[in-house]
C-alpha cells in the first residue's frame, strides 16, 4: 500500500491547503475573504476578462461569482462593463480604488510564497516551478474539452 505522505495528489493538495491558510491569515486584516482575494488576484492577471470566463477560471458557478462581484463592486473595487462584442456578456475590471489593497495583497502573497519556499535553493525553486508548469500543461491537454481524456 502506498504511503499517503508520498502520494503526489495528496501531497499537492496538502501544500495548496497550507498555502491558502497562510494567504487567509495575511488577507484577513484587509477585510477580505478567501473568495474575494482569489477573485481580485485572478483579475489582477486577467483584467477585462468576461465574467463567464472568470467563473470558469475560478472553477465556481456563474451565480456565485456574480454575488462575489456584487460585494466587490459595492466596495468600489471592481466594475463590470458591457462586452463590446457581445451585449449579453460583461467584462470585469479592477478600479483605481483597489490599487492600494492590491499592492498589499501582492506583498503578502510574496511573503507567503517566500516562507513556503524558504528551505529550497533558488535552483530547486526554479526546477520545481518548471516541473509544475509541465504537469499543469500536460493535465490541461489531457482534460480540456477535446483532450485525449475528455471523453473517458
Amino acid at each position: 500500500m502506498e504511503d499517503d505522505k508520498q502520494n503526489f495528489g495528496i501531497l499537492l493538495h496538502d501544500v495548496a491547503r497550507m498555502m491558502r491558510v497562510g494567504y487567509d491569515r495575511r488577507m484577513k486584516p484587509l477585510g477580505l475573504t478567501r473568495s474575494q482575494w482569489w477573485v481580485l488576484n485572478r483579475l489582477y492577471f486577467l483584467e477585462g476578462t468576461r465574467q463567464s470566463e472568470l467563473a470558469s477560471e475560478l472553477d465556481i458557478e456563474k451565480a456565485t461569482l456574480g454575488r462575489l462581484l456584487d460585494r466587490l463592486e459595492s466596495k468600489g473595487w471592481v466594475v463590470r462593463k458591457p462586452d463590446p462584442t457581445d451585449r449579453r456578456a460583461k467584462r470585469v475590471y479592477l478600479t483605481d480604488k483597489v490599487e492600494p489593497t492590491m499592492r498589499i495583497m501582492r506583498q503578502r502573497a510574496t511573503e507567503t510564497n517566500t516562507e513556503a519556499l524558504a528551505s529550497l535553493t533558488s535552483s530547486e525553486q526554479k526546477q520545481m516551478i518548471k516541473m509544475l508548469l509541465r504537469i499543469r500543461g500536460d493535465l490541461a491537454d489531457l482534460y480540456s474539452p477535446g483532450g485525449s481524456s475528455a471523453n473517458d
